[in-house]
């Protein structure tokens, strides 16, 4: 079961970074980082439906508003976003499984690791053989920042399963608000991708969600530190 467990979260791993790196190189960047602000909410209803966590008048009507976005963005476009809801998804089952799971964040990771390296291999191998690998060919200062971004990914990757296992689920997406602003500022200033009123009225009923879970979430922990205050 242990085993089962962590190549359930190693497969949702590497379909969130695989969906991640493909969007970036195709040019969709602002979508993914749509992704990560539904990701928030999406451990909310994962919270309470797996993990039984109780959910709060205002944190329902979040997670409303949000769907509002996403329906909104569905209809003016002409499909949903997938991009964007496989992204959130997959993390969030992440977070599930790794939140509930035995082992801690570092042997964790390893594990999954462990369960991924054949994977890599034989994937690294097939692209080998077909020519379709230019990593030797590459730059050394691009060889160097590819041979980086393992440790750049996995550092952030071992707080985030340590979080996980400290905080309830409903509370963990607070703190993961600053990536998707950063990668949605990164996709509209830098790659110059369009960001339209349409995406605008989306995007913008998802951020007054989040505006509204935060307060909510704020406003809980600083009723149970009074409440810890008075029955010190």
């Amino acid at each position: 079961r242990l085993i089962a467990r962590f190549a359930a979260s190693a497969a949702l791993l590497s379909a969130n970074w695989g969906i991640y790196i493909w969007a970036v190189n195709a040019g969709h960047i602002v979508e993914a980082s749509l992704g990560y602000f539904i990701n928030p909410l999406i451990n909310v209803l994962f919270g309470f439906a797996f993990l039984h966590e109780r959910m709060r008048p205002l944190q329902w009507c979040a997670v409303a508003l949000a769907a509002l976005g996403v329906a909104w963005l569905t209809w003016q476009n002409g499909a949903p976003p997938w991009i964007s809801l496989a992204l959130a998804l997959t993390f969030g089952g992440y977070g599930l499984l790794r939140k509930t799971a035995t082992l801690g964040a570092l042997e964790g990771l390893a594990l999954e690791t462990v369960l991924l390296f054949p994977v890599a291999i034989v994937y690294l191998t097939i692209i080998g053989v077909a020519g379709a690998s230019h990593f030797t060919h590459a730059p050394l200062g691009l060889q160097l920042l590819l041979a980086a971004a393992g440790p750049i990914t996995a550092v952030p990757l071992l707080l985030f399963a340590a979080a996980a296992r400290r905080i309830p689920l409903s509370m963990l997406g607070l703190i993961q608000y600053v990536t998707p602003t950063l990668q949605l500022l990164t996709g509209v200033l830098i790659y110059g991708e369009p960001f339209g009123s349409v995406r605008a009225i989306g995007y913008g009923a998802i951020w007054v969600a989040l505006a509204l879970y935060s307060s909510e979430g704020l406003r809980g922990t600083m009723a149970a530190a009074r409440q810890a205050r008075r029955g010190a």
